[in-house]
């Protein structure tokens, strides 16, 4: 196996990188974090490991989003921190980052500019399964 996923995203280019190794991640609700004072919120999460398909393996990851100025929810219920959110896909519409989970749920997170870092956290471990995307017909 390779080492530890390390990337920024200050463009929607590399936006799109982020987004595409961190589909199907598991968030806990829980591990979801507005650190208020630094403009910093952050997302632990069980990443499934895109990069390394040839042994299916998931890692633990942070995503940490700099300069956000407000955080909403949509369809996430943070009163149940047991709660486990599917990641689909981070977009950014020009002053905020939308993380959207499988269900509905969004995350909204209204920021000053488009900043920010995935980097893996943990060793990895053999996935019970791969996450699958049958086509729509």
């Amino acid at each position: 196996m390779t080492g530890r996923l390390k990337l920024r995203a200050r463009d929607l280019d590399d936006l799109a990188v982020i987004s595409a190794m961190i589909q199907d991640a598991l968030v806990p609700i829980a591990d979801m974090d507005f650190l208020t004072e630094e403009k910093r919120f952050v997302l632990a999460l069980n990443r499934f490991r895109w990069d390394q398909l040839e042994e299916p393996s998931r890692t633990h990851a942070l995503l940490t989003v700099q300069h956000v100025t407000r955080v909403q929810t949509k369809d996430v219920d943070r009163r149940r921190p047991d709660r486990i959110q599917d990641l689909l896909s981070l977009t950014f519409d020009g002053s905020a980052l939308l993380a959207t989970f499988a269900g509905g749920g969004t995350l909204r997170l209204e920021a000053e500019a488009l900043d920010c870092l995935l980097e893996d956290v943990g060793e990895p471990w053999p996935a019970q399964a791969t996450p699958a995307h049958p086509d729509e017909t």
